[in-house]
């Protein structure tokens, strides 16, 4: 049975690596579990929580002694050295931008497992650390925009007069971009979106969000479900619409990313004097570089256009309880996934995509990178063959001539050997056959639907009939050929105002 360490973060952060609810958890695979004192208090859980879920509370030395060390970020290089030899430490370690960090925790000897190098694949969403944070950090952002924006999201009218809603920016539509953009657009501001990925378009709009879209030849898919470098054509085109929207703006949030490189400049400075007094920028790749120029990892700046620019690096901090509880969800998951005997002992099969991918050092060996994940995140469309409907044959004008031929003879054999009144009446069948179904059943379907085109079709043959026969000198015959004229136009005219009425109601009321 493995012994788990929970450790108090560094100063500057809220989070913690595990709440009650999960140390139950934890407790339940087997493992003994220890929590440095105080290493809940600033997300609001106290040391007698832990206690009462299964944890004992030690200090800090016997806490980073553990066989397993769960904390959020990286250790320092005082924290590390504190790790026994063969330990394990599970945590937020970008080891594609620091691997000085990676050799340092290779030199003491232990196992380093990165909760931010989980593969974007479906069996891995449940303990993918970067979406649940960035989800969280997108609405932050919103929420401290609008705290510096000191006005209204929404558009009003009021007795005192209106108030146009907020415009907001947001660049980049990834977890993080679509959580702002769904944040802001529930506040009731006018939120528009770009994003290299076409396929994005679709969820920015379903949240409330106009995608604009960036035009250029080539088509920005991603293998592996993170953000790429894009074409220098793209990023032409896209500092066009940024400074087309900087001067029409409140609010711009920025949220590029590219994994194991800096982040990408998207905002100028230019840009920025574009905008209003009073508008904000909130730059959430700031600690990376940041996506706006003059932001600074951290800080609050303002520039002389009375331009707010936030560059807080700890926006999931800033909701420590609702953070932890997900990113200690995160965790467990993980530990499921390495402990599936429930015994206590962490088991690493490298046979396994995920744990090959977030083991980083291995008892002493660095292990990063892994090899690659395929993770389409826009798979390549099928390529579809047209469906090649199957043409009717149409009569040539040779067999049209014959069969008229043969059906007018049939018709004059029947009235020549037919004794009276057959002939008469079966001329008139004929008739109407040809004169109603050509005059009706030929009407386009636009003006009336399929369906009464031949009820109508069928009805015009019968006022054809009737009209024939309503001269007769048998009163009887007159009355029903009256009766089936009035019936049958009855039918016809009816069919054409209730296709009348159904055309109207997908007609425009202004036209």
């Amino acid at each position: 049975m493995s012994l788990i360490g929970v450790v108090k973060e560094q100063p500057g952060e809220s989070r913690v690596a595990a709440t009650p609810e999960t140390v139950k958890v934890i407790v339940s695979l087997g493992y003994q579990v220890v929590v440095e004192k105080g290493a809940g208090a600033k997300a609001a859980f106290p040391d007698s929580a832990y206690a009462e879920a299964g944890a004992k509370i030690a200090s800090t030395a016997d806490a980073w002694k553990a066989d397993i060390v769960l904390s959020v970020n990286a250790p320092t290089p005082a924290n590390i050295k504190r790790l026994k030899k063969g330990a394990i430490f599970v945590g937020v370690l970008s080891p594609a931008l620091k691997p000085q960090l990676l050799e340092a925790l290779a030199k003491q000897g232990v196992t380093a497992l990165a909760m931010d190098a989980v593969p974007r694949i479906s069996r891995a969403q449940s303990m993918d650390v970067l979406s649940s944070m960035a989800n969280i950090a997108g609405y932050r952002a919103v929420i401290e925009a609008a705290h510096e924006f000191g006005r209204f999201f929404t558009g009003q009218v009021t007795a005192a007069g209106k108030v146009s809603p907020a415009k907001v920016l947001v660049a980049g539509a990834g977890v993080a971009g679509l959580a702002a953009i769904g944040s802001a657009s529930s506040l009731g501001a006018i939120v528009r979106a770009t994003d290299p990925r076409p396929e994005v378009a679709d969820q920015v709009k379903s949240i409330g969000g106009e995608y604009l879209a960036v035009e250029v030849e080539e088509k920005m898919q991603s293998s592996d479900g993170y953000a790429k470098q894009v074409s220098e054509a793209y990023e032409r085109r896209a500092a066009e619409i940024y400074s087309q929207q900087a001067a029409d703006v409140d609010i711009i949030i920025t949220t590029a990313l590219i994994p194991g490189r800096p982040a990408p400049k998207l905002i100028t400075a230019k840009d920025v004097s574009l905008m209003k007094p009073g508008s904000v920028i909130v730059d959430m790749a700031a600690a990376q570089g940041g996506n706006v120029a003059g932001s600074v990892a951290g800080e609050r700046v303002v520039t002389k256009n009375g331009v707010i620019i936030l560059g807080y690096t700890d926006l999931p901090s800033r909701l420590p309880a609702q953070s932890s509880q997900l990113y200690g969800t995160n965790l467990v998951n993980l530990l499921k996934l390495v402990t599936p005997k429930k015994n206590g002992k962490l088991s690493l099969d490298f046979d396994d995509v995920i744990q090959r991918s977030v083991t980083v050092v291995k008892a002493g060996k660095i292990t990063w990178p892994p090899p690659p994940v395929q993770v389409s995140a826009a798979p390549a469309a099928k390529v579809e063959e047209p469906v090649v409907m199957p043409q009717k044959k149409k009569m040539s004008a040779r067999t049209m001539g014959a069969l008229v031929a043969v059906g007018m003879a049939a018709l004059f054999g029947v009235v020549s050997v037919a004794p009276a009144p057959l002939p008469q009446h079966f001329l008139v069948l004929m008739l109407s056959i040809v004169i109603g179904f050509y005059v009706i059943g030929k009407v386009h379907h636009a003006l009336h639907t399929p369906l009464m085109s031949v009820t109508n079709a069928i009805s015009g043959i019968v006022v054809v009939a009737a009209v024939l026969q309503i001269t007769d000198a048998n009163v009887l015959i007159q009355v029903l050929a009256a009766a089936g004229v009035l019936l049958a136009s009855i039918n016809v005219f009816g069919g054409f105002a209730v296709t009348s009425r159904m055309l109207k109601m997908f007609t425009r009321g202004d036209k």
